[in-house]
């Protein structure tokens, strides 16, 4: 009789007790991929090719629900470059920014200014002008430091010292704004406003006269001669930098937008290869490593993967599609039963934790969720350009804040054919000005019409302002053809072709935005 180590009969296995069910894996199992097949736990030679496509996929299907941020900051460097603006170059839209240029809701209220940098070869210095509001942000669209009113020169005008990740050398003491990013290729941008409402060209010259980009010098100023005399660093010599190169942007036609064909697997490529290896999280660079896209290594997938990271493209481009144009959660909406929705201030700039309350103690920050909310920060990357804790706060006089409309009153997507109404009582909670822009569904971009300029609002450049009525209020059409009566002012002009949604923006908010005293009708449909 055969026996065990221990002396017992090989037929005393069968007493033992049995598998908990819960570990037991079924021969069959019904799935949304089919049916799957195992034999005491081995998978048939067919399930475990379907189950290895599927695993592949969901690498692909995260490397674009993960990364589009990544992607569209490399797609905004290209778009400049396709006009000609290099790194350390700045383009100034003088004549504000039309639907000429494919940019993600942009707006064509303010004159924006903007560049790249590129930090490989050392620090580079941005000097911003006075009364400017703008963000650094870094190759995978992670924020950096806020320039200009939310920043530390809070609008004064200031000398920015970015660091890259490479950098080990000496440091200016003073006369700075130091802050380290962690990847080499860097944007920028801000908003400079029209201070008379009307004419862009005073703060364009301000712009001009004040913006600079140039290479750091070490050992220049914020260097102490005292560090030098120690041995501590060289010292440089104090000269006035180069010239910046300044682009006019107005009109350009340009492509920043992120592409959602084969192209975008081949950018993100390009953002792992010139950027450390360490500039994302590993579990974010996992996923795309398990597509083939590693640092140092060429992008060839064979066609299993082609086809199967294709199919992951259309899906993961479709479900951001979805929650861009079809929010599902109802805490995002600003207003009880309203389409008006904003998420930050329920998941702040990090997509983790509300944004905190300012009350007269002084501010009360909300305790961390300890999760990301993906949903927001999905919508938010495939419909936004520009990430920064100033565009979630409560803080009245200070930057912008945004509602989003993507349906009507009766909650219908809107029709290009068809014309609507949205009404701001009076008291528009500003002290700057406001404004309603009209986007193209499919680009997310400023809507290429006629009107060139598709937006209304109170100041009365690049279209006229929007009028009030006898008791204060103020409406506002949308439509193919100008509504008889209706102003020029206020109405913006849709194509019949197209669907599209709109964004009202209040440029330096104050309190009853954010207590919800004031609150605009919903978007009506003009029967």
């Amino acid at each position: 009789m055969l026996v065990t180590a221990g002396g017992l009969p090989v037929s005393s296995f069968a007493q033992t007790a049995e598998i908990p069910p819960s570990l037991v894996t079924p021969d069959k199992v019904e799935s949304r991929l089919g049916t799957i097949e195992f034999k005491d736990g081995v998978p048939s030679k067919a399930t475990a090719e379907k189950l290895y496509d599927n695993l592949d996929f969901t690498y692909a299907y995260r490397a674009f629900m993960d990364n589009l941020r990544g992607v569209s900051i490399q797609a905004f460097r290209e778009g400049l470059e396709s006009i000609g603006v290099k790194d350390n170059e700045v383009i100034v839209f003088e004549q504000l920014m039309d639907a000429k240029s494919l940019f993600l809701t942009a707006n064509a209220d303010t004159i924006y200014v903007m560049g790249g940098l590129d930090l490989s070869k050392g620090p580079v210095v941005l000097e911003t002008p006075p009364k400017f509001l703008g963000a650094v942000q870094d190759a995978w669209f992670r924020w950096v430091i806020d320039l200009g009113a939310p920043g530390p020169d809070r609008g004064e005008g200031g000398k920015y010292l970015i660091v890259g990740p490479d950098y080990t050398g000496p440091l200016p003491e003073g006369g700075f704004f130091v802050a380290r990013a962690r990847t080499n290729s860097i944007v920028w941008f801000g908003r400079s406003f029209l201070e008379n409402h009307n004419d862009p060209k005073p703060v364009v010259e301000g712009i001009k006269k004040f913006t600079k980009v140039y290479p750091f010098e070490v050992g220049g100023i914020g260097t102490p001669v005292a560090d030098f005399l120690a041995g501590k660093t060289k010292l440089g010599k104090i000269t006035p930098p180069p010239p910046t190169v300044f682009h006019d942007g107005s009109g350009k036609v340009m492509n920043t937008i992120p592409p959602n064909d084969w192209s975008f697997y081949e950018m993100l490529n390009e953002v792992v290869q010139k950027e450390p290896a360490t500039s994302l999280d590993p579990e974010l660079m996992g996923p795309i490593a398990a597509i083939g896209i590693v640092k140092g290594k060429p992008f060839a997938p064979d066609e299993r993967m082609k086809k199967i990271m294709t199919e992951a493209l259309a899906v993961a481009n479709a479900s951001s599609r979805t929650l861009f144009m079809s929010p599902r959660d109802p805490i995002w909406y600003y207003y009880p039963n309203s389409s008006w929705f904003n998420y930050l201030f329920e998941t702040g700039y990090e997509f983790e934790t509300p944004i905190p309350e300012i009350t007269p103690e002084g501010v009360k920050p909300y305790p961390a969720t300890g999760y990301r909310t993906m949903d927001a920060r999905t919508n938010f990357f495939y419909g936004v350009t520009g990430i920064t804790p100033g565009m979630a706060m409560r803080l009245t006089g200070i930057g912008s804040q945004y509602l989003l409309a993507m349906t009507d009153a009766d909650k219908n997507h809107f029709d290009g054919a068809k014309t609507y109404k949205v009404t701001l009582p009076k008291g528009i909670p500003e002290e700057n000005f406001w404004s309603l822009t009209l986007y193209d569904n499919m680009t997310r971009s400023m809507l290429d019409t006629p009107q060139r300029y598709p937006r209304a609002g109170s100041q009365s450049f690049p279209s006229p302002a929007a009028e009030a009525a006898a008791d204060g209020s103020t409406t506002i059409y949308f439509g193919p053809t100008q509504p008889d009566g209706v102003k020029p002012g206020n109405w913006i002009q849709s194509d019949p072709k197209k669907g599209w949604f709109t964004i009202l923006r209040l440029y330096s908010p104050t309190e009853p935005f954010f207590t919800k005293e004031w609150r605009l009708s919903e978007v009506e449909l003009v029967k």
